[in-house]
C-alpha cells in the first residue's frame, strides 16, 4: 500500500506492507532512526513520536494508519541548527544517561508543555509515565522539563 504522510514538515510517500508498523516505516522506509525500538510491547515508550501533534507509541499502529497525517519525530525538534528547549534542558540538566529512553521521553514531554506551559512535577512524572528509563530515578528528567517550561516562558 502507498502511505504519504508528513514527516517534520516534509512530505514522504512509502510502498509498505498493510501489516507494517509505523515505527518500522519511520525507521526502515524512511531512514529516520531517531525513534527507538525499546520492548515491542507498547510498554516502554521509546518509540514515541507526534500524530498530529499528539503522542503516540509508534510501536502500535499500523503505518497505514499514518496515511494522509501529520508527525513529528526526535529530528524534527531542532530548528534552523538551534536545540529545542527540552533538547537543551536535558543537556543541562543531565536528563539522560544512555539515552535510549530519550526521544520518547523528548516527544512526550514536546506534547506536554504544548498543552500545559507549566507543568507541576506531578503533572510532568504523570506525563512520563508511560515513558520507561531504566538508568534514572527520573529525577534529572523532570528536572530537564522544568527546565525548558521555564526557557520557553523566558525565565530561564
Amino acid at each position: 500500500m502507498l502511505v504519504k504522510v508528513a514527516i517534520n514538515g516534509e512530505k514522504h510517500e512509502a510502498e509498505v506492507e498493510p501489516r507494517l508498523l509505523l515505527v518500522h516505516m519511520i525507521r526502515e522506509n524512511l531512514r529516520l532512526t531517531g525513534t527507538h525500538i525499546g520492548c515491542d510491547t507498547s510498554h516502554c515508550g521509546a518509540c514515541t513520536v507526534l500524530l498530529d501533534g499528539r503522542p503516540v507509541k509508534s510501536c502500535t499502529m499500523f503505518a497505514v494508519q499514518a496515511h494522509g497525517r501529520e508527525i513529528t519525530t526526535v529530528e524534527g525538534l531542532e530548528q534552523d541548527g538551534k536545540l529545542h528547549p527540552l533538547q537543551e534542558g536535558f543537556m543541562a540538566e543531565h536528563g539522560l544517561q544512555c539515552g535510549y529512553c530519550t526521544p520518547g521521553m523528548l516527544m512526550t514531554s514536546v506534547a506536554l508543555l504544548k498543552k500545559n506551559p507549566r507543568p507541576t512535577e506531578d503533572e510532568i512524572r504523570r506525563a512520563i509515565s508511560g515513558n520507561l528509563c531504566r538508568c534514572t530515578g527520573y529525577v534529572n528528567i523532570v528536572k530537564a522539563v522544568q527546565h525548558a517550561a521555564a526557557t520557553m516562558q523566558g525565565g530561564a
